[in-house]
């Protein structure tokens, strides 16, 4: 690779390495931000799903509209909204503007730059040029996921949470100051654009995970909106099959769903990435609100997860070939679930985030050798000419997955922990009848997961038995709230399991030279 290959490269991976940061930064600093704006954890959370889900939703389209208006122009504004979130995050003085900026901004800047990143480094690369861009771009977002936590750790304690994204806002700068480089690509392709498709699969796939987030805080018309999305996703898959027999151009292809391996291979990513985004919603929360550790001791017990999901996939890619990749996909389905079987108990019982690591490390191997495999076994199989188009059906499903993972381990931790507060409340000696539906009435207008130190300070003028009592309660309910929140990653992890029985039971898949481009 020529000298101003590499740096275009570098600039590209630049790009790729605070998309995949941004999420960590958020992740590690939730005390922080709620603290600092006055917010819930909820509140956080549901911004944090509402970002994954945005990308999701508007993935598919976002591909479209590049082809439209030019890959650079859309990799460009894709940077724009990503740099509007992040400059969001660094002057947000309440939630409010983290939602509509980081969220919802942020969100379409990142359904624009994934796809029409693919397209620049396919147009801007040659030969192994080009082989050598995408295996650095995908570095690049390995050595993010692995590092962030304990970046973003870092910074929240020693200076501040702001100021990893006022960071992200100059690396983004610096990214859009050298894109004189990068020639556009262009498309020659149909510009016919299938508006129902589109619309249909942001409904279908926003109902949902908007329909679950309403749940978590509370809100009304929870089954109609989830409802709606169903409906949307069902209405979307007979749209594409019957405007496909009619030779009108579709979002995406539908035929590409009839591939057996592509199918068992989407399916396998969108349930990796619920049981991520369970796990990283519900371990930032135990470590914050439970033991009541800072940003950097959060992002220096996550580290495990994510330094050892880092290592396990680079050494699982040097050897790949060794073992089937059905085989290796399987194992690292059986050690993600063995590691989130162990946390299980753990969690009531974990006095500091050394009984955590043990479980992380399997848990993490198990992430790393899926890392490993699953977009090679989702897309090697398809023709040139479609793998582009697959892949962005593949991304779709691993946001979707991580938006669910964020929402339904968030919303399913805030209900129990609402039915098990009240529970103990009702069951107590201690608290007077008065008091019980008092804490009764509270919990069903806005549960929160809260450490015992920000509770003593709310119910400072209560008398000390009350006091006490309610602590007690809140150190028995949050352990068991957040036990159930990690049972979505653990069935997530049981479904892929099984999922992996599938593959193995077929034949290994055979690369296309396209698919090989884009997995570099």
């Amino acid at each position: 690779m020529a000298a101003g290959e590499r740096r275009l490269a570098l600039l590209l991976a630049a790009a790729m390495f605070v998309l995949v940061v941004d999420t960590s930064l958020m992740n590690v600093s939730i005390s922080s931000v709620v603290d600092d704006l006055g917010t819930t954890v909820s509140g956080v959370q549901g911004a944090i799903a509402l970002e994954a889900l945005v990308s999701a939703a508007f993935i598919l389209i976002g591909s479209k509209v590049a082809d439209l208006i030019g890959r650079k122009r859309a990799f460009v504004l894709g940077l724009l909204g990503y740099a509007i979130g992040a400059l969001a995050m660094t002057l947000s003085q309440g939630l409010f503007a983290i939602v509509v900026f980081w969220a919802i901004i942020g969100g379409l800047g990142a359904s624009l730059l994934l796809p029409s990143m693919q397209s620049l480094i396919h147009g801007n690369f040659e030969g192994a040029a080009q082989k050598q861009a995408y295996a650095l771009v995908g570095a690049a977002s390995a050595v993010a996921a692995a590092v962030g936590p304990l970046l973003g750790g870092f910074l929240t304690t020693s200076l501040s949470w702001r100021v990893g994204f006022a960071l992200e806002v100059v690396v983004i700068a610096g990214v859009l100051l050298g894109l004189g480089r990068v020639k556009d690509v262009p498309y020659t392709g149909a510009r016919t654009v299938d508006g129902v498709g589109a619309v249909l699969s942001a409904v279908g796939m926003g109902g949902v995970i908007v329909g679950i987030l309403v749940w978590q805080e509370g809100g009304e018309l929870v089954g109609l909106l989830i409802a709606v999305g169903l409906v949307g996703l069902v209405s979307l898959s007979r749209w594409l099959v019957r405007r496909k027999r009619a030779g009108k151009p579709t979002l995406l292809d539908p035929d590409l769903f009839k591939a057996d391996l592509f199918r068992l291979g989407f399916t396998s990513q969108m349930l990796q990435n619920i049981a991520l985004g369970g796990m990283m919603i519900a371990l930032p929360i135990f470590l914050q609100m439970v033991l009541e550790y800072n940003a950097l001791e959060t992002g220096l017990t996550i580290a495990p997860l994510s330094l050892t999901m880092f290592a396990a996939a680079l050494l699982a890619g040097r050897r790949a070939g060794r073992r089937r990749p059905a085989s290796v996909i399987r194992i690292g389905w059986a050690l993600l679930s063995l590691g989130l079987v162990a946390l299980l108990p753990i969690v009531p019982r974990a006095g500091s985030g050394w009984a955590l690591v043990a479980p992380l490390i399997v848990a993490g191997a198990g992430f790393g050798l899926l890392v490993s495999q699953l977009n090679n076994y989702t897309l090697s199989p398809v023709s040139d000419e479609r793998v582009s188009e697959a892949a962005g059906v593949n991304s779709a499903a691993g946001s979707f997955g991580l938006s669910f993972g964020l929402a339904f381990g968030g919303a399913i931790m805030l209900a129990t922990l609402s039915i098990a507060f009240t529970q103990l409340a009702r069951d107590s000696d201690v608290l007077p009848a008065a008091a019980q539906e008092q804490v009764a009435d509270a919990l069903e207008d806005d549960a929160q997961v809260m450490s015992n130190s920000a509770l003593q300070e709310q119910l400072a003028a209560q008398p000390p038995a009350i006091q006490d009592e309610i602590v007690a309660i809140n150190t028995d309910a949050r352990p068991l709230a957040l036990q159930v929140a990690l049972l979505v990653p653990l069935i997530a992890a049981l479904l892929g399991l099984a999922n992996s029985f599938r593959m193995v039971r077929r034949p290994d898949p055979k690369p296309s030279a396209g698919a090989e481009l884009a997995l570099a």
